[in-house]
């Protein structure tokens, strides 16, 4: 019977070692982490965004951000020394195949190939996403008024510009080009309000890299795609749009990687970390300062007030 105790022993210790060295290995991956990618595809540049953490013992998981859409989970990525891949279904990609990728970590990078749905490959390359960490509490600016009475000095669209400015109100009657703030900004206090028909889906871009979704959403589940969601990202904890043809505020705070977000007037997002850009991005150079974008190309909307106090 002893001889059987110490068996169970030696047994119960051998398995906690094992555990424990299969814990070390992936904590010591040079895989996990955030990652932000660039994709060259069709002669354009394309930002994008890696996450890849550990589940359990024996496991890589992630997450990824295309150029456009939004993060989409990776059940598995396969890691054999420097080499991964991981495969993804596609969301918004046109054809039926997989994104399939394939890379290598080489001196603090991650290169590698995409195969896209249509079946051409790409190449990918990827820098560590910067932790935008703040060693003390920002010493907010003066106030920015970024819409004219009836000029959008501070504005410039990203192709043929169908937006108008009436007695104070920045229109975009149509589906057309997205706007693109002339100032860029690293961490602000953000007031803005809106106003779309029904159906329509607008979103303002934090740095030009985070959307802050503005859809007609009243009466839907507060899921991370609707109405003040981070979208794809962070989930309201509550559903506060008005009915459509109504005017709406935001009222958000951005120090860092940490969001506020008060929709009509009800805190829906405190304090939340912002993983990574979302689909839609400018760029996925998260460590530098960035433009305000609204979206122009998903449908009829109005803005006014849009007042910006930036940090010094």
């Amino acid at each position: 019977m002893k001889n059987i105790q110490i068996m169970k022993a030696l047994l119960l210790v051998a398995v906690f070692c094992i555990a424990g060295s299969a814990n070390a290995k992936f904590e010591g991956s040079p895989l996990e982490g955030r990652w932000d990618l660039v994709i060259a595809k069709d002669g354009k540049q394309l930002p994008s965004w890696l996450e890849v953490q550990h589940s359990g013992t024996r496991t890589l998981i992630g997450r990824f951000v295309y150029a456009f859409g939004s993060a989409r989970p990776i059940a598995e990525i396969k890691l054999t020394n420097s080499h991964f891949s991981f495969s993804i279904p596609p969301q918004w990609e046109p054809g039926t195949g997989n994104m399939e990728f394939e890379g290598d970590i080489a001196a603090g990078m991650i290169v590698g190939t995409m195969k896209f749905t249509d079946g051409k490959n790409y190449s990918f390359s990827g820098t560590r996403a910067p932790g935008l960490d703040r060693t003390a509490p920002p010493v907010w600016g003066a106030p920015i008024t970024l819409i004219g009475k009836s000029d959008m000095n501070e504005w410039h669209a990203e192709g043929t510009n169908q937006w108008t400015v009436k007695e104070g109100v920045l229109t975009s009657s149509k589906s057309g080009s997205n706007l693109i703030s002339n100032k860029t900004f690293n961490d602000f206090k953000l007031h803005v309000e809106f106003k779309y028909p029904k159906g329509s889906n607008s979103g303002v871009y934090l740095r030009g890299r985070y959307e802050v979704q503005i859809v007609d959403s009243k009466g839907i589940f507060p899921w991370n795609d609707q109405f003040s969601a981070i979208y794809g990202f962070l989930p309201p904890n509550e559903m506060v749009a008005k009915d459509a043809g109504e005017w709406q505020t935001y009222d958000i705070t951005l120090i860092g990687r940490t969001v506020t977000v008060i929709a009509n007037g009800k805190t829906v997002i405190c304090s939340a970390v912002i993983p990574g850009i979302t689909g839609g991005a400018l760029d996925s150079k998260e460590g530098e300062a960035g433009p305000l974008f609204i979206q122009g190309d998903h449908g009829p909307i109005e803005y006014r007030n849009i007042i910006i106090t930036p940090a010094k």
